[in-house]
């Protein structure tokens, strides 16, 4: 006869193989800096490639490090130094509405968790200020959904929660096509 513990261990394993499995295609720094941020692995992905995506050649459509968006016109440098160069051209104009880096924490809203315009475009430390920012907006509603959502427009207005809902379903669009895939 089988124990029933051992029939919960088998499915245990089962079902931590195919939890592991079916976000593959979640690259390992970015499961680094969620799991330890306490943030889905699969949702921090989605809003990466959501915010920064871009299409490289032989890579297919990745987030990318040294991306802008001023005043919602995107931009792509080859490299960090050159996306500097730009942020701290921007900034000195006095443009603020900025969005920056992986995860296109805005420069306006969360200058004080940036610090500085070469420490935003660090990709790490850009990852840990979004996860912090998607964990915050979990903690507010205690729904990843509404979560995602907010990270991209946390405001109670009618048409700011509007953009939050059709935010997170592009997210999570994405993330069923990536799962299709993978």
């Amino acid at each position: 006869m089988i124990r029933l513990s051992s029939v919960k261990s088998v499915l245990m394993l089962i079902m931590v193989w195919y939890s592991t499995n079916l976000y593959a295609f979640v690259p390992s720094g970015y499961q680094w800096v969620a799991r330890n941020s306490q943030v889905p692995e699969h949702y921090f992905y989605g809003i990466a490639l959501n915010e920064s995506g871009k299409r490289l050649v032989n890579q297919g459509f990745r987030p990318w490090p040294w991306t802008l968006n001023v005043e919602g016109k995107a931009y792509f440098y080859p490299t960090r130094k050159v996306c500097y160069r730009a942020l701290t051209g921007f900034l000195g104009q006095g443009k603020t509405i900025i969005d920056i880096g992986l995860m296109q924490v805005n420069w306006h809203y969360h200058r004080d968790k940036l610090g500085n315009p070469w420490q935003a475009l660090d990709p790490y430390f850009n990852l840990h200020v979004g996860a912090r920012i998607l964990r915050h907006e979990y903690d507010k509603t205690h729904d990843w959904f509404l979560a995602v959502g907010r990270y991209h427009s946390p405001g109670q207005l009618s048409g700011q929660k509007q953009r939050a809902v059709n935010y997170a379903n592009n997210v999570f669009k994405r993330l069923a096509r990536l799962r299709q895939r993978s």
